[in-house]
């Protein structure tokens, strides 16, 4: 499909640069088909049924945008400027290595070494394209983390950050209440919403909550270049299923109740996971699933989410799962009537498109 069937427009003050307070009065559109319905989180008890489960994502995000100073080459003028890089952490691939987005990446070559803040260096192993990089850093393991931890800032995302400073009040915005085992460096936005009291109310109306673990690369942020969206390449993301929760996922539906993912890592991780007939099986390793209009889901009834940039790998997946021309309408009605966009922004409940 073509890439620019997936675009908007969206003025710049529709982009949230600070979550609702309390998060669950962030607002929420409920989209069925051409039905819409203007709600708040406060009544997602209200929205769903008895019996239906809720599949939210446990990841924690690090604080993983690193500022650094490149260190001197040899043979290069004393006089010339010290190159400042900003490395935003993808994913560890051994116990003293992680893949970077680096900016500027025309700045770096291998070999190179980098440093950062609390005496934390790295060498540059490997650099690939669009400014991907392979950093070795010189410590390992648990010593790496808490270096990780001191040196380095929430990686918020773009849109949020070239408008504003990223602060101490982000260390805990950009946690949601499921967060506990660290990966991410990205925040799971759908789950930001959620607060102990409607935790609470969810489960007075027996709606359980399932926890699985999707750690979100950077490679969410990145743009689609290509303009087909079958010549775009996702990037892996680790991500677990414990048999536990799938037998539980699956015995609820079983039962009658309805599987509503919480995001769309969750509702990806869910996808990976299920058989041809629906069944959620065990799962851990790495997904690279890109869902595109045309994709036929298994795994979900229903989908908690965030509004998603144009052109985005997130708007084609949720453009799959309720309807590209329902989305677009929705997305009309939400600019209209005052929504909130992207990470900090509210939230929209989606039912599927009618199968035809």
């Amino acid at each position: 499909m073509r890439v620019d069937l997936f675009d908007f427009d969206l003025p710049e003050d529709r982009i949230a640069l600070r979550p609702a307070v309390p998060r669950d009065a962030a607002r929420m559109l409920e989209v069925a088909g051409d039905q819409l319905g203007d709600w708040r989180i406060s009544d997602l008890p209200a929205r769903l049924a008895p019996g239906d489960t809720l599949v939210v994502n446990r990841t924690r995000v690090i604080p993983a945008r690193l500022h650094a100073r490149r260190m001197e080459r040899p043979n290069e003028a004393l006089d010339n400027p010290t190159p400042r890089i900003e490395a935003t952490l993808h994913k560890p691939v051994g116990p003293s290595t992680w893949t970077a987005f680096a900016k500027p990446g025309k700045r770096l070559a291998e070999g190179d070494r980098i440093e950062f803040a609390h005496g934390l260096t790295a060498t540059v192993l490997q650099k690939g394209e669009g400014g991907e990089i392979t950093l070795d850093f010189n410590c390992a393991g648990d010593d790496l983390d808490r270096a990780i931890e001191r040196a380095g800032e929430m990686p918020l995302p773009p849109y949020i950050a070239s408008k504003r400073g990223v602060d101490d009040q982000d260390r805990d915005d950009y946690q949601t209440v499921f967060a506990e085992e660290e990966g991410s460096v990205a925040a799971p936005t759908a789950g930001l919403h959620f607060t102990p009291a409607l935790i609470e109310g969810l489960k007075e109306r027996d709606i359980a909550i399932e926890e699985v673990i999707l750690h979100v690369g950077a490679g969410t942020f990145l743009p689609v270049k290509s303009d087909l969206t079958e010549d775009h390449k996702m990037h892996a993301e680790w991500g677990r299923i414990t048999p536990q929760t799938a037998t539980a996922l699956n015995e609820r539906r079983k039962a009658g109740g309805r599987i509503i993912a919480v995001g769309t890592t969750s509702l990806r991780l869910l996808e990976s996971a299920a058989g041809p007939a629906g069944m959620i099986e065990p799962f851990e390793g790495e997904t690279d699933i890109f869902i595109t209009p045309g994709y036929r889901f298994r795994s979900i009834d229903g989908l908690l989410t965030n509004f998603h940039l144009p052109r985005s790998t997130l708007f084609m997946l949720v453009s799959a799962f309720a309807g590209l021309d329902t989305m677009k309408a929705a997305y009309v009605h939400a600019i209209a009537n005052g929504y909130r966009f992207y990470s900090y922004g509210d939230a929209c409940l989606l039912w599927p498109e009618a199968r035809k």
